[in-house]
């Protein structure tokens, strides 16, 4: 990906054709738009004002019928709109323009702010509404015990003056907080929950205020305000277990520095804001400062940090040419940095954006959730109506009772429960495995991976370290310069082996060198072919039999020449007996794919307690059995970790790879793992059960709520204030239920019998 600095359509054209005059504001957008591998560009927009699915719905069906907009997700915890344009020649200004039209206020989202002071303010806003209504709800109170205590003709008249003097004003400073939104949806010609809400505290002030303007007996001041003083405690609990929920993120957001010091020509140092650096300059990292973006050292050398990347607390030593990630902390010595990538495509960037994708995906219950949403906010108005007429009839015109019920019905049937009931824990999830090094890149991979039954695992980087080393080489001397430059050339695990192996021996001047994904690398010296990788592959360019070799499958082969083997010796994956073993107690099917030789598969799979094991098998070969798997009924997890995987991770109903595997690999991939235990494979898994648990269990809390207090609210038995009351509690219980995800220690009794002693760097010699 590539920063997207905009297209042939100009900024100032778009903005007449959709008529936005803010030009700072979509140049600020446009220059912040990546580029993507397929030409089309992603923009990531705040919306500080989304709270619930109403919003989330609105947003999105706003926006994905638009022509040019591929996708829009909204991310509810850090309140941010993703949209990807079909190309970098359309202004993203056609956005912007719906997006106010729909009621919200839009910005790009600020590298220099990744720890989102928008959303601070604003949650600072929230607790000063709810301390000025809770202030007046207790003078309120004051006034109404007095009026309750038997306080009648002009004394009482004087304390609902006064009680109105202080509730007017308090309603309409604390109310903003719903008013605002309730206003900006009826401008867009929509609803969402903070209308109802709304009409309720203005019909119950309203109703206060024609009663003391006629010398009512009753007036409602104190249950306007005090339920308006609830409302308040309820969003801002809400916030606040938000906040706790996206606290993975935004601690990951405190990592990233705000800028760097750049070295100029003349070798002094210049420091320059994250967003301004650039690829290829240089950067001067001290010691105790964190690196602004992904690098490779130039000079100096020094202890790094690498935690964030590993999970590990262990210093790692970086000299010239080390390649470092953003976020890392520089301990001991200084160091430049030549830049490679921006920082908004950094490693820390990357792994943000599978943090903030945790919602984004719209898996089975957040489509449940999402329906309900769209229908729920006039369902709940057409219920509040004809409570209205039904009580009009039964009491014969008592409009005051009626009014009173309808209030009560608009406030407890408001959705705020079914709308929690998935994000919160989709986000609490992502946050529990970001914790134990596992990156979730979709929010809907988290329910796949419940239902998968079946674990199909890769050997080499996958159940094994992916560092083999050569155990023992059968080729001739001549030979050795031609293998070692096919070598050097290939990203493979057993290809660097090789290379090491051969130290400083002479590299051969290959021509037309290129990597064949599941066989190997091919080059043409002197005329003819060579090739480095599995031994049938290399033999069709011979007519030897390739009788050197009989375990790990890597031959080198030079046309109408002989076949020379290699043997190579590889380590289990630290904890991968005890992770094999923990997924297969809990009822999931096991087997190996590889490319290599049977003998060396049969030796891990033996291992490791995998009895289904397929040798020889190409990246096609993955997805057939995948796919034949899949055509039993079976849902295939899928664990690689190469360039041939990448096919089948695709293919999988879900898939996992280390941090170690191949760019495509990862991309392919739904779930990251950044430590080397093999025990982030079923600590996933059992974090996905126990999700879908909640998940259930959320969606069952807010269907009995809403069982319960809704005919008892169009019954009348429930006031404005119990109303209140209810409807705060609900979206309380059912963030507190999601928040037991977030409890320490392992979950499933199989993965909790399985203690982290296991055998680490045992070599398997085929």
């Amino acid at each position: 990906m590539s920063s997207c600095c905009g297209g042939d359509l100009g900024v100032d054209n778009a903005l007449n054709s959709v008529g936005i005059r803010d030009v700072a504001r979509v140049e600020e957008l446009q220059r912040a738009g990546h580029l993507e591998e397929d030409g089309t560009v992603r923009y990531v927009i705040s919306v500080p004002d989304v709270h619930c699915g109403a919003c989330i719905s609105a947003i999105e069906r706003g926006l994905n019928g638009l022509d040019g907009v591929v996708s829009a997700r909204v991310n509810l915890s850090l309140k941010r709109l993703t949209v990807i344009l079909d190309s970098a020649d359309r202004s993203p200004a056609f956005v912007l323009s719906r997006l106010d039209s729909l009621g919200y206020k839009a910005a790009p989202v600020d590298l220099g702010d990744l720890g989102n002071a928008e959303q601070k303010r604003k949650s600072d806003r929230l607790l000063k509404a709810l301390a000025v209504a809770g202030f007046a709800a207790g003078n309120i109170m004051l006034l109404s015990v007095s009026v309750w205590s038997g306080a009648s003709g002009a004394t009482r008249d004087l304390f609902h003056l006064i009680s109105g003097l202080i509730a007017i004003p308090v309603v309409a400073y604390s109310g903003q907080v719903f008013f605002q939104s309730a206003f900006r949806a009826l401008a867009a010609r929509r609803l969402n929950m903070d209308v109802p809400i709304s009409l309720a505290v203005i019909l119950a002030l309203a109703m206060s205020v024609y009663e003391s303007l006629n010398g009512g007996a009753e007036a409602y001041f104190d249950a306007a305000v005090t339920l308006l003083f609830f409302l308040l405690i309820g969003r801002y609990l809400d916030e606040l277990m938000r906040d706790h929920a996206r606290s993975a993120v935004l601690g990951l957001a405190k990592m990233t520095a705000r800028g760097g010091n750049v070295v100029g020509p003349d070798g002094a140092s210049v420091y320059t804001p994250v967003d301004e650096i650039e690829p290829g300059m240089v950067l001067r990292v001290a010691p105790g400062e964190r690196i602004p973006a992904d690098g490779r050292v130039v000079r100096g050398a020094s202890d790094l940090d690498r935690s964030l990347v590993t999970g590990e607390s262990a210093p790692v030593a970086v000299s010239q040419n080390t390649d470092v990630e953003a976020g890392t902390l520089n301990l001991t010595g200084p160091i430049d940095i030549a830049v490679t990538r921006k920082a908004d495509e950094s490693f820390i960037a990357e792994v943000m954006q599978m943090m903030e994708a945790a919602e984004n995906g719209r898996g089975r219950y957040v489509r449940i959730a999402d329906r309900a949403a769209q229908i729920y906010a006039p369902a709940v108005h057409l219920l509040a109506l004809f409570a209205f007429l039904g009580w009009m009839i039964v009491t014969e015109g008592d409009w005051h009772a009626s009014l009173y019920t309808a209030i009560s019905v608009l406030i407890i049937t408001c959705p705020c429960a079914l709308g929690l009931a998935v994000p919160v824990v989709h986000v609490i999830g992502a946050a529990r495995l970001f914790n134990r090094g596992i990156l979730m890149k979709d929010g809907s991979a988290l329910e796949r991976l419940a239902e998968a039954d079946t674990a199909v695992f890769d050997k080499t980087g996958t159940l094994t370290t992916g560092t083999p080393r050569i155990a023992d080489a059968s080729i001739a001397a001549t030979d050795i310069p031609a293998a070692k430059a096919l070598a050097e050339h290939s990203i493979q695990p057993a290809s660097r082996a090789i290379a090491a192996y051969f130290g400083g021996s002479p590299v051969a001047d290959l021509s037309q060198i290129k990597e064949v994904p599941g066989f190997g690398v091919e080059g043409v010296l002197d005329g003819k072919r060579v090739r480095l990788g599995r031994i049938d592959w290399a033999n069709e360019i011979t007519n030897t039999a390739g009788n050197a070799v009989t375990g790990s499958g890597l031959a080198f082969a030079r046309e109408g020449g002989a076949v020379s083997g290699f043997v190579l010796s590889e380590a289990l994956r630290p904890e991968a007996v005890e992770a094999v073993a923990a997924l297969g107690e809990n009822g999931m099917g096991l087997e190996v794919l590889s490319g290599d030789a049977a003998p060396a598969v049969e030796a891990i799979a033996r291992r490791t307690g995998i009895d289904n094991y397929r040798a020889g098998v190409t990246p096609a070969g993955k997805i057939a059995r995948i796919k034949a798997l899949q055509s039993e009924g079976h849902r295939v997890l899928m664990v690689g970790d190469g360039l041939n995987d990448a096919p089948a991770l695709a293919a999988g109903h879900v898939s996992m790879a280390p941090a170690s595997a191949s760019d495509i690999g990862r991309m392919a991939a739904d779930f990251v793992f950044t430590r080397d235990t093999m025990l982030s494979v079923p600590f996933a898994r059992d974090i996905s059960v126990k999700a879908g648990q909640l998940v259930r269990q959320n969606f069952g809390l807010a269907i009995l709520y809403n069982i319960i207090a809704v005919p008892l609210a169009v019954a009348g038995f429930v006031t404005p204030l119990i109303a209140a009351l209810a409807m705060s509690g609900s979206s309380i219980v059912v963030v507190t239920n999601s928040m037991r995800l977030a409890r320490g220690g392992r979950l499933l009794p199989s993965l909790k019998r399985h203690k982290e002693t296991a055998e680490e760097g045992r070599e398997v010699v085929a």
